[in-house]
């Protein structure tokens, strides 16, 4: 104990072991001990009382569209990582396109990690992008640490970042289980999109018919095949079709290597509720109705979800324009992840523990991060939020950090108050206060 440099007490520290009542030992920016509450301080230590407040491990975010740089106007390194410390988050992972250059090839990497490198209140992470043509590239990026390979399966969105047909996905896929890697995906199939009825307007569920399930699901069915035959390692990115659920269960119990995520605002918004016009709440694949959502809640809690992420995809206000069919599809929810879920998790029966595993310690151990990140105990980086959970307030579009304050949760009254969010021992934010940046780029070997 004596070389300890700060203790945070709390009543309520979420550790792997379950919530208690303990004192965490920091020293050099790691934690060194979890102990009794009433462990005696060493007399140079600084002690932090949080009193009744939960002590739970900073979040770990994999799915987030910085976009900087080259489209800085929609978010940037600075406003984003703003956003994410206030919301609890203390690493992201940056995902490889809506930046210009994409990261596609080391040295648009490190174009980007010299963009970041300054601005980052957090730390960051990159993945890669795999494309019809750049093979080649992929074990270079690789070897320099980006933790994966992000695809899509139908149009991306950007014409800089081509979706791969079947036989570019089967030559990037052996290509990167040749050397072990993560391949994510985006899973909807473009043959079934461009064949879905296309209603331009306002009308949400035009809208919604427009991106039916079966689109994912036969994407996530072609994806799995493809990983069974080469024992490949693949990611399903932000599922919202429940209908795919028995078909990844069943791939998972059959030995192969497949992880979902979903975000918050397939777990935490409706169909139902999405009024005529209100672009901010579009996203693809799209938000569903009610009962899909109460089967993603289930999926998490037997686990063929494994985790949640924001995959916070922001644009400027003018591109949220009120016809579906033209409006930018993303929504902005780094600030207010952790606050959606626990609201409605708390509804459903949850815990706090099951938000920390599904939020923090399962992203780390997704990336590959999890023997510094996604837990309070001994060894791990001290990162750590600070929530009041009981706490409510509303949203105001005007107090959220990231650089356009479009949000699909404005005025929503949400659970969980982040009173202080602490990066490596150092307390970043505090009260809407922020320090200056001190996040360090992360990759997938250092």
């Amino acid at each position: 104990m004596s070389d300890a440099e700060l203790v945070l007490r709390s009543t309520r520290v979420i550790t792997p072991e379950g919530t208690r009542a303990a004192s965490v030992l920091v020293s050099a920016g790691k934690i060194t001990a979890v102990l009794g509450y009433d462990a005696e301080v060493p007399s140079d230590a600084r002690l932090e009382d949080l009193g009744d407040d939960v002590l739970l491990p900073g979040l770990v975010d994999t799915h987030v569209h910085v976009n900087d740089p080259g489209r800085t106007e929609w978010e940037g390194f600075w406003t984003a990582t703003r956003a994410a410390a206030a919301g609890g988050i203390t690493t992201l992972v940056d995902m490889p396109l809506n930046s210009l250059p994409p990261t596609t090839t080391v040295d648009n990497l490190r174009v980007k990690q010299e963009v970041a490198a300054d601005k980052a209140h957090i730390d960051v992470g990159f993945w890669g992008g795999a494309l019809p043509d750049n093979v080649k590239d992929l074990r270079p990026l690789h070897e320099v640490g980006v933790f994966g390979f992000k695809a899509f399966l139908s149009p991306s969105g950007v014409d800089e970042f081509p979706h791969l047909e079947r036989d570019p996905l089967a030559r990037s896929m052996a290509e990167i289980a040749a050397f072990d890697g993560l391949l994510i995906v985006h899973a909807e199939d473009p043959h079934l999109l461009a064949s879905a009825p296309q209603q331009p307007g306002p009308k949400y569920t035009d809208f919604l018919a427009s991106r039916p399930r079966d689109a994912e699901d036969t994407a996530i069915a072609q994806l799995i095949r493809e990983a069974k035959a080469l024992r490949a390692r693949v990611h399903v990115l932000h599922l919202s079709s429940s209908d795919a659920l028995p078909l990844i269960a069943e791939a998972k119990a059959d030995g192969v290597r497949v992880t979902v995520e979903t975000c918050p605002h397939y777990l935490t918004l409706t169909a139902e509720e999405v009024p005529d016009g209100a672009s901010e709440f579009k996203c693809c694949p799209p938000i569903r109705e009610s009962a899909n959502q109460d089967l993603l809640w289930q999926a998490l809690a037997e686990g063929t979800i494994d985790c949640i992420v924001t995959d916070h995809s922001p644009s400027t206000a003018d591109l949220k324009t009120d016809d579906f069919a033209t409006a930018w599809g993303g929504i902005s929810g780094l600030q207010l992840s952790l606050a959606a879920v626990w609201t409605e998790a708390r509804k459903r029966g949850h815990g706090l523990e099951d938000v920390v595993r599904w939020m923090s310690a399962r992203t780390a151990e997704l990336v590959g991060l999890d023997d510094r990140k996604g837990a309070i105990e001994a060894g791990r980086d001290a990162d750590f939020a600070v929530l009041a959970p009981d706490e409510t307030f509303t949203v105001d579009p005007a107090a959220l950090q990231h650089r356009n304050r479009v949000t699909a949760y404005a005025g929503k009254t949400l659970y969980g108050v982040v009173k202080s969010t602490w990066l490596r021992g150092e307390r970043i934010v505090a009260d809407g206060e922020f320090t200056d940046p001190k996040g360090r780029l992360l990759t997938r070997t250092n």
